[in-house]
C-alpha cells in the first residue's frame, strides 16, 4: 500500500490518534525538529487504509498522500492541506539554516507552495535567502481563503510572486480556520438579520432598547471580572462602549480607556505593564505564585499591542469577516494582558471597536456580547484555556520577591501567532444569542410594556412614574398585587380596577418579561 507501517503511531505527544497512523506535515515537523510550541488544535497524519475517520484534533489523509519523508516534502504537504501555522513556522525558521529552507525553494523554484515558503520565511525572520527570481509566474495568494481567513486582495510581493493576503503583521497575526460551524454562522447572515430586526421598529422602542443592551452589556463586562460596579460607572462604561469604533486605535487610547475603567487609579498602575505578570493565585503559606495564565514578556508588550492594533485594521480594511477578526483581536489582547489591570473589560471592549468599525452592528445599537459571555461563562473559560493553559509547559518562569514573576525564556510568538479558531466559533456563538434572542426579546418587551402603560391610563390615571412602580410590584408577585401593595402605594384602586390591572398585565406581556434584572 507504499506506507510504512513501522512509523505508524496512536499517540503524538499525548494526543490519541482516531486510528494508527503516520504524523505528516506540521506533526512530523515538530517531531522531527522538538519544536517547543503548543501543539496546534488540529494536526495531520496519513493512516494505512484509503477510507480513514478524521477528528477535531486530527485530520486523517489516505496513504496516497503521504509526502516524502524530508523537510521539503512536509513543508509542502503542510502548507497544501494544513494552511498556513505561523506558530510552527516560526519556530521552525529558527532551528533549521537558511540554507536549508532555500535548498527547499530551490527543489521546486516556480511551485506554489515553496514561493508560498519562500515568501513566510522572509517575512518571519526579516532575513533574506539567496534564491533567483522565479520567472514569468502567476502570482499565488499566501494563504489559501478556502482554508482560512484572508483579507481580499493583499499587496503583490514581485520577489517571490505572491499576494500578501495575512490578516496581520508579522507583530501579530492569529489564523483562523475555516470550519463548518464558521461558514454556518456566516451564511446565516447575523448582520443583516439585526438590521431588519432595527428596521421593523418604532425608533422611540428602538432607541430604549438601545439603550437598555449598551447598560445590560457594561453590568455584564463588570459581572464577568466579579465587580459590582455603581450605577454612575456602569452607565458611564456603557457609554465607552458606546462610542466603540468612533475613535482611532492606539496604545494612548487604550490608556485612556484603562483609567476609565478601572476609577479609583490611585492603588494601580496606569500603562503597559513594566513587570511580568500572571493571572491565578499565591500559596497561602509562601506567597508564591501559582499562575493559570502567564501574560506577555514587558519588554514585548509594545511590540505586541501595535500588532493587535494593526491586526484589527488590516481585518477591517480587508474585509475579513468581523467576527472572526474581532475574537482574534480581543482574545489577542487578553492573552498578552498588556495592563496590570482593566484588561478583561477592554478584551471585551475591542470586541465591540472591530464590530463597530466594520459597520456589523446597526446604527446605534450595540450587541450585548458580555451578556451573552456571562451566560456561557463555563464555555468563555474554556475557550480562554485552550490557548493559556497548554503555554504553561513552555514558558520559563521564577517568582519575582514582590510575589509577581519574571518569565526567562523568549515567549513573543507564543502571544503572536496563535490558532483562533475556537474563539471566533465561540464569539459567533455569543453574537447569534445576541441577535437572534436578546435584540427580539427586549423589544418585544418595551412594546409590552407600552401596551400595559397605555391601558393602565384606560382604567386610572397614574403618572409615568406610578405605573412603573405598578409593573415592578406586579411582576415581583407573577401578575399579583400584594395585600400590601393594595393597601399602602395603590390603596385608592377599587377592587374592581386591580382586577383589570392583574388581567392587563397578563394579557400584555404573556412571558415576555426578561428573566433577571440587567
Amino acid at each position: 500500500m507504499g506506507e510504512d507501517n513501522s512509523h505508524l503511531v496512536t499517540d503524538f505527544r499525548g494526543r490519541s490518534l482516531p486510528e494508527p497512523a503516520r504524523p505528516v506535515g506540521y506533526a512530523a515537523l515538530i517531531e522531527r525538529y522538538n519544536l517547543q510550541i503548543p501543539l496546534p488544535p488540529r494536526l495531520a497524519a496519513t493512516a494505512s487504509r484509503h477510507h480513514p475517520a478524521s477528528t477535531e484534533a486530527w485530520q486523517l489523509f489516505t496513504p496516497r498522500h503521504a509526502p516524502e519523508d524530508m523537510l521539503s516534502g512536509h513543508l509542502e504537504f503542510a502548507l497544501k492541506w494544513e494552511g498556513v501555522d505561523l506558530s510552527v513556522l516560526s519556530a521552525l525558521f529558527k532551528v533549521v539554516p537558511d540554507e536549508e529552507i532555500a535548498a527547499a525553494v530551490r527543489s521546486k523554484p516556480t511551485g506554489a507552495y515553496a514561493r508560498r515558503l519562500w515568501y513566510l520565511h522572509e517575512w518571519l525572520t526579516g532575513r533574506q535567502l539567496d534564491i533567483r527570481d522565479p520567472g514569468k509566474v502567476r502570482a499565488v495568494a499566501v494563504v489559501d481563503p478556502t482554508k482560512q481567513f484572508a483579507i481580499a486582495g493583499g499587496k503583490v510581493s514581485s520577489r517571490h510572486k505572491v499576494i500578501d493576503n495575512l490578516p496581520g503583521t508579522r507583530a501579530f497575526c492569529p489564523m483562523v480556520r475555516r470550519t463548518k460551524t464558521l461558514e454556518g454562522y456566516a451564511a446565516k447572515g447575523l448582520d443583516k438579520i439585526a438590521r431588519d430586526v432595527v428596521g421593523r421598529i418604532h425608533a422611540d422602542i428602538m432607541a430604549r432598547a438601545a439603550a437598555f443592551l449598551l447598560l445590560s452589556d457594561s453590568k455584564s463586562s463588570f459581572s464577568i471580572e466579579g465587580e459590582r460596579p455603581s450605577p454612575k460607572r456602569a452607565v458611564r462604561w456603557g457609554q465607552i462602549i458606546g462610542e466603540a469604533g468612533s475613535r482611532k486605535l492606539s496604545i494612548v487610547e487604550l490608556e485612556r480607556l484603562q483609567q476609565i475603567v478601572i476609577g479609583d487609579v490611585r492603588f494601580v498602575h496606569l500603562g503597559l505593564r513594566a513587570e511580568g505578570g500572571f493571572v491565578g493565585t499565591h500559596d497561602r503559606t509562601n506567597n508564591e505564585p501559582i499562575p493559570d495564565h502567564i501574560s506577555a514578556r514587558p519588554e514585548d508588550l509594545t511590540s505586541l499591542v501595535e500588532g493587535v492594533i494593526a491586526y484589527a485594521a488590516r481585518g477591517v480594511a480587508g474585509r475579513v469577516d468581523p467576527v472572526v477578526i474581532a475574537a482574534a483581536v480581543a482574545f489577542g489582547f487578553v492573552y498578552v494582558h498588556p495592563f496590570s489591570d482593566g484588561n478583561g473589560r477592554l478584551h471585551r471592549w475591542l470586541i465591540h471597536h472591530v464590530l463597530a468599525a466594520a459597520g456589523y452592528n446597526p446604527p446605534g445599537v450595540v450587541f450585548p456580547v458580555s451578556a451573552a459571555i456571562l451566560r456561557n461563562i463555563q464555555s468563555y473559560r474554556e475557550v480562554l484555556e485552550s490557548h493559556s493553559r497548554p503555554l504553561l509547559d513552555y514558558i520559563d518562569w521564577h517568582a519575582a520577591p514582590n510575589g509577581n514573576i519574571e518569565v526567562l525564556n523568549d515567549t513573543g510568538d507564543y502571544y503572536r501567532y496563535f490558532d483562533a479558531t475556537v474563539h471566533a466559533e465561540f464569539l459567533y456563538r455569543c453574537v447569534e444569542q445576541t441577535i437572534e434572542h436578546d435584540l427580539p426579546e427586549e423589544v418585544a418587551y418595551l412594546q409590552a410594556y407600552d401596551r400595559f402603560a397605555h391601558g393602565i391610563q384606560e382604567i386610572a390615571d397614574m403618572p409615568a412614574e406610578k405605573i412603573e412602580l405598578l409593573h415592578r410590584f406586579l411582576r415581583q408577585e407573577n401578575g399579583r398585587l400584594s395585600k400590601r401593595a393594595r393597601e399602602n402605594e395603590f390603596g385608592a384602586l377599587t377592587d374592581r380596577e386591580a382586577e383589570q390591572i392583574e388581567a392587563l398585565y397578563r394579557t400584555s406581556f404573556e412571558d415576555k418579561e426578561p428573566t433577571a434584572e440587567a
